[in-house]
């Protein structure tokens, strides 16, 4: 929805409010915000300007205090056009770099560590979700015998991802045939990207004139290759989580429904999981507020995230909090983190 017009001085009160609030959890009164920020006006004419933001969809009364709590609306304002975004401090980037960098050189490594001390620092629930592998195109195709009936399919792909899927043969696979589907799946795949060899495997399979035992093992990946290549992408919906105990020590989830919402979040990871996988297609910060989910599960939460690069494929990496949250902090440090990942792993 459209943001609400705001005179200068309702700019001012709302920042105000929405600084004091995100610093102390408590519903913001005229007299504290006169004497904290120095607006030049006096409490009656904040509690005034209040009642105009209260009337405009921007602050409401959590109950009969007299003070007064931003709306999802004015976090967006916020965020949108009152938000001043700090550089981070030279010791943060100290912080996040040597967490990010020291450890073992794989992409989820990486990434769990990253989500991490994201969280660390800015004391919410680091998230990251791993890079789409839908453009990542494979180098090499092996097959490898586990048992008369089963295989298994490893894929080396750019960038030195590597991926594994079982395959289930239909009877005992000789030695020569194993030999033979290799060499026809590496002559009509590699190169391609996954998304393309799921959608065409069928075709760039057929008539490939090989001897009978080596065309029984060829159906099973003509018949069940788009399942088969898809599995293969199932990277993607790795959801790597930081501590959920840094938000559950935070005032908003002394409620018991809001505490279970949490637990839900991060017990079920499919649902985040394409949330995040959404965003991994937009460039640059991502920020969605509360009721702006359409989720009742994720209405008391704000979802920062930014997307970062790895070659051709890119992922999410951010942070899940309550709305109540601050904002500049948060967006620089998720901003500066995406690109360190990038540099790391392009």
């Amino acid at each position: 929805m459209p943001s609400p017009e705001l005179t200068e001085r309702e700019r001012r009160v709302l920042e105000a409010v929405i600084q004091a609030y995100v610093e102390t959890a408590q519903p913001a009164g005229s007299n504290a915000i006169a004497r904290r920020f120095g607006l030049g006006v006096s409490p009656a004419t904040i509690r005034s300007t209040m009642s105009d933001l209260e009337e405009k969809g921007l602050l409401y009364h959590p109950h009969t205090s007299a003070g007064r709590v931003p709306t999802d609306i004015a976090y967006r304002v916020y965020v949108d056009s009152l938000l001043p975004l700090p550089a981070i401090s030279l010791r943060e980037h100290d912080q996040l770099s040597e967490r990010i960098t020291v450890g073992g050189s794989a992409v989820e490594a990486i990434l769990r560590r990253a989500a991490q001390s994201l969280g660390v620092i800015t004391q919410e629930l680091g998230v990251a979700l791993g890079p789409s592998l839908d453009n990542s195109v494979v180098e090499r195709l092996n097959l490898i015998k586990l048992s008369s009936e089963r295989l298994l399919l490893a894929l080396t792909l750019s960038g030195g991802t590597m991926r594994t899927i079982f395959v289930e043969a239909r009877g005992e696979i000789a030695d020569i045939a194993l030999a033979e589907v290799t060499q026809v799946l590496n002559e009509r795949v590699s190169g391609l990207t996954l998304k393309e060899i799921r959608t065409s495997l069928a075709d760039r399979l057929r008539d490939t004139g090989q001897t009978r035992n080596a065309a029984e093992l060829l159906n099973v990946f003509i018949e069940e290759g788009e399942q088969l290549f898809d599995t293969a992408m199932m990277g993607e919906n790795d959801v790597l989580l930081g501590q959920p105990s840094l938000l559950a020590e935070q005032p908003e989830f002394a409620n018991v429904d809001n505490m279970r919402k949490l637990v839900a979040l991060t017990e079920t990871r499919e649902h985040l999981a394409d949330l995040l996988r959404q965003r991994s297609r937009m460039p640059g910060i991502t920020i969605s507020i509360g009721n702006e989910h359409r989720d009742p599960k994720l209405e008391n939460f704000t979802i920062v995230t930014a997307q970062y690069r790895s070659g051709s494929v890119a992922g999410v990496i951010g942070v899940i909090g309550p709305t109540r949250m601050p904002y500049d902090k948060v967006i620089s440090l998720v901003t500066h983190t995406s690109r360190l990942l990038t540099d790391l792993l392009d």
